[in-house]
């Protein structure tokens, strides 16, 4: 059972960036999925989450209005679309599964991908 975080890379201020989670040998569909990023020298924070049993979504603050989780369950992937990046969204960002309902708690999550790195430059 392996998730596979994509899509990071160097980006300008104000740019864009679509990340993707995709999972091996198991369908997303029923999972709630998390996007998660940690900064170098911070602690790691729940960016996105999507319910596993209505698809609702959430987000924290700091991204409402400019980010946009969703999932495609025919390519068996769940979508971080990234726009009017910031500096302060520089991270690695890591995609993650529970059972459970939405939650920016990383430990309500059971398994993690490896994680995909996102730099804004200013």
């Amino acid at each position: 059972v392996q998730l596979q975080a994509s899509g990071g890379g160097l980006v300008p201020a104000g740019g864009s960036l679509t990340l993707s989670c995709a999972a091996s040998e198991f369908t997303l569909d029923h999972y709630t999925i998390g996007w998660f990023r940690q900064a170098p020298g911070k602690e790691r924070q729940g960016v996105s989450c999507i319910a596993g049993y209505d698809d609702t979504t959430y987000y924290r603050d700091s991204v409402k209005g400019r980010f946009t989780i969703s999932r495609d369950n025919a390519r068996n992937t769940v979508y971080l679309q990234m726009n009017s990046l910031k500096a302060e969204d520089t991270a690695v960002y890591y995609c993650a599964i529970t059972h459970y309902h939405c939650t920016f708690y990383s430990t309500n999550y059971d398994r993690w991908g490896q994680g995909t790195e996102v730099t804004v430059s200013s």
